[in-house]
């Protein structure tokens, strides 16, 4: 018999790629998705809801009735959804508020089933849970203490989130605890965020490719009993090992244009309170799922660009005086910007800067550019 699965946020990133994944699986799955009415979700799902494999449930992770629509009769479900970067930086009140709330709602309506014990669910949690992990102590595995950085309400909101789901006393229960992830808008997302990582800092990515088909893989019959009750962290592998200056260069180069010397200033980049880390253990989730397609990641970094609109193979042609000075407004943006803590926030520019001392001895790019590491753990 067909399953079914239910799954939230699959109009985002993580989620859109898990949907069609399980879509190219309908002979075995119903899919029920749970989405907002807007027009942008009207349209990008059009083209599925006329199909008998799939229900669509227009509604609101924060309205029980309409999560509670969604996990009744279903054998598996995804908890995908919910508030992230940049909107969790914006709105951190409402970022608790919505992924607390939502996991509340998924776990309420789990455990008002018949069959509550037989359901297994996942729920897609962060590598932000860890916390500010840089170099030299940047390895480490799902069994980290989970210590969000400072002013991180989207961590804060992660860790509270999967207690919520831990603590229910479900049978079926895994966390899958995502990394920064590889699509090809990242390559055109321009936010002050961006200056709020260090340039010496790590993240081990996964791409969106590989964290959909992960979802649809934790579906299928052959996934072992032992697999269930535990964490594990998710990454395409060693090769997506990157410290954030490796990442921002590749990113810049893929568009063409020079390496970050020569389109920021080494000061508007944080040294330190942003989440990363490279895992001790990457490769035990692929050794259960078999989900990674192993793309070298410069091949990945240049399949992202060819799935670009056309005008940004144009970004060359943007001298680096010009893409300095439209990078420069983010760094100084009022509330968000680094630069504008300088002055104006001393918490959060002593959290991210440590002192005036540390931001003062900032007089070039050899302060910032990490050395390389290695990337290998033997």
């Amino acid at each position: 018999m067909k399953k079914t699965v239910f799954l939230t946020g699959a109009t985002g990133n993580m989620g859109w790629a898990g949907f069609k994944e399980l879509y190219g699986r309908k002979d075995r799955f119903n899919i029920r998705i749970l989405a907002r009415d807007s027009a942008r979700n009207r349209k990008k799902l059009a083209r599925y809801v006329d199909d008998p494999a799939v229900t669509v449930i227009w509604g609101d992770l924060m309205r029980y009735e309409d999560v509670l629509e969604g996990v009744n009769g279903s054998d598996y479900v995804l908890h995908v959804g919910g508030m992230v970067s940049p909107a969790a930086d914006y709105y951190p009140e409402k970022t608790l508020k919505v992924n607390i709330g939502s996991a509340e709602n998924v776990v309420k309506a789990i455990l008002a089933q018949p069959n509550a014990s037989e359901i297994k669910v996942v729920y897609i949690g962060s590598v932000a849970q860890y916390g500010d992990r840089n170099p030299p102590h940047h390895w480490g595995c799902a069994s980290e203490p989970q210590v969000p950085a400072k002013f991180d309400m989207y961590a804060l909101s992660k860790i509270r989130a999967e207690q919520i789901f831990a603590s229910a006393g479900l049978k079926y229960l895994v966390s899958l605890r995502q990394s920064g992830i590889l699509y090809p808008g990242i390559l055109g997302v321009v936010n002050p965020t961006a200056f709020h990582v260090p340039m010496g800092g790590v993240l081990e990515w996964a791409t969106i490719e590989d964290s959909g088909r992960l979802l649809a893989q934790v579906c299928e019959d052959w996934v072992p009993e032992d697999f269930w009750n535990k964490a594990y962290n998710i990454s395409s592998g060693w090769q997506y090992r990157m410290t954030n200056y490796e990442f921002m260069k590749r990113m810049l180069n893929s568009l063409g244009l020079p390496d970050p010397e020569k389109v920021f200033e080494p000061q508007w980049f944080a040294l330190k309170n942003f989440h990363g880390m490279w895992y001790k253990d990457a490769d035990i989730l692929e050794e259960i799922l078999h989900f990674r397609a192993n793309v070298p990641v410069d091949e990945y970094f240049a399949q992202m660009k060819s799935k670009l609109p056309w005008f940004y193979s144009l970004a060359f042609l943007a001298p680096s005086w010009a893409v300095k000075m439209f990078m420069k407004p983010f760094a100084f943006e009022k509330g968000m910007g680094t630069q504008w803590w300088v002055e104006n926030d001393k918490e959060k520019f002593e959290a991210y800067y440590g002192s005036r001392e540390a931001y003062d001895s900032i007089k070039s790019w050899d302060d910032v550019r990490p050395e390389p590491l290695d990337k290998k753990l033997w």
